[in-house]
């Protein structure tokens, strides 16, 4: 595959793939306006903050994959990207300790005055009397908003605190996320009602998208006690800043936050925040993954995307449809031999049903090989078109299931 990074990669990493037979541009100096005129040629694109637009679809003539190298693809037009059939893969969990660790650190620094302390010690000036008034965290109660894989690791870290977590209650969450905040104990909340009022500390931790843009507005900022803490090592755009500079000025909040919105994406002498200077907040520069061990973590990752997809698979796709599409099911028992799929889709364009989404598996045997066909189409197949199916010689069996 000819693939092009527009990010840095670690070099034994680059070496592997190459080693592997695959064309590798480094190109990390590229910016989003650059990308058209590169993409020429290139089967997969790997980005890390660097915006992909629709133009850069429009402009490729090979791009099967965008790879984000990190877990969040706000940056991405993931809509664009599935007009023109390509997938757009990330690399979810390998910062997620990273980030974990910075979200704690902006906390130890807000509750023990660490920044001020550090800008008196350094300019000379000895005020103990200043800082020994911190609340401690020992038994605290933190609302975690988002628990995913960050989400469970800052819960990991707050409970060997004694800080009491809390959760919003979701019913899609997997079995081992599940078990781990069992193992944790943490509280699961029916609500945001519930799970704001007796936080002391809210800790963000969600995606950009449509759902979650300003969700933490001057209702939801209401819900938490006057004088909590706010988190937010996501993403700027989760925060409406006016309301929570009201809150920090009228209620007594503070906030850390790794993340703004309009932040610049370089290096800016020139960058001024009203809620970066206000001196309730404690903030960094967009850093939470960026540690040595979560860039090696990532790369790894980023390795094993390539190595797959290379064969034919897709991991961690977010634009596929993971839900079931379709109005019915066909399932065919066929032999393996070549054209008898291939006969199968025939028959079914022939009768003008589209087919949505289909898994072909083979089934080994001593002599013969079969295979099960899994396809779920349009519309219901008519009696006909079943029948035509069932008499074809190279098919075992068909059986039509979740028709409507």
């Amino acid at each position: 595959m000819r693939i092009l990074f527009a990010d840095k990669i670690d070099a034994g990493r680059l070496g592997w793939l190459e080693a592997a037979g695959h064309e590798c541009v480094v190109k990390p100096e590229l910016e989003a306006s650059d990308l058209p005129q590169h993409i020429a040629g290139v089967e997969v694109l790997v980005v890390r903050s660097t915006e992909v637009t629709r133009k850069v679809f429009k402009a490729a003539d090979e791009l099967a994959m965008v790879l984000r190298a990190g877990a969040g693809t706000d940056t991405i037009d993931c809509d664009g990207a599935s007009k023109y059939g390509i997938y757009v893969c990330n690399v979810p969990g390998r910062n997620a300790v990273a980030v974990a660790e910075l979200t704690m650190g902006l906390l130890l620094a807000i509750d023990r005055q660490i920044p001020d302390a550090t800008s008196d010690l350094r300019s000379g000036r000895w005020d103990k009397s200043r800082y020994m008034g911190a609340s401690g965290l020992k038994g605290r109660r933190m609302a975690i908003v988002g628990m995913g894989a960050i989400g469970i690791e800052v819960a990991r870290r707050a409970t060997a605190f004694g800080i009491e977590v809390a959760a919003l209650y979701r019913s899609d969450r997997s079995r081992d996320l599940l078990a781990g905040m069992k193992q944790l104990e943490i509280e699961i909340a029916p609500d945001y009602d519930t799970l704001l009022s007796g936080a002391d500390i809210v800790s963000l931790h969600l995606p950009a998208n449509a759902e979650t843009c300003g969700l933490v507005d001057a209702e939801f900022l209401a819900k938490m006690p006057d004088g909590a803490i706010l988190l937010n090592t996501s993403r700027g755009e989760i925060v409406d800043e006016d309301a929570l500079l009201r809150a920090l000025d009228e209620r007594g909040m503070r906030a850390g936050l790794d993340v703004f919105r309009g932040e610049p994406t370089g290096a800016d002498p020139d960058w001024r925040s009203p809620l970066a200077s206000h001196p309730s907040v404690t903030g960094t520069h967009h850093i939470g993954a960026s540690t040595v061990q979560a860039s090696e973590d990532i790369a790894d990752g980023i390795v094993e995307v390539l190595e797959a997809f290379s064969t034919g698979e897709v991991l961690n796709c977010v634009n596929r449809a993971e839900r079931p599409l379709g109005r019915s099911t066909i399932v065919v028992r066929h032999r393996d031999q070549v054209g008898v799929l291939a006969g199968i889709l025939m028959a079914l364009r022939a009768s003008g049903i589209n087919v949505l989404q289909m898994r072909n598996e083979i089934v080994a045997g001593p002599k013969h090989h079969a295979a099960v066909a899994t396809i779920r189409v349009s519309r219901r197949p008519s009696r006909k078109v079943l029948a035509e199916l069932t008499e074809m010689e190279a098919v075992h069996g068909l059986r039509l299931i979740n028709a409507c």
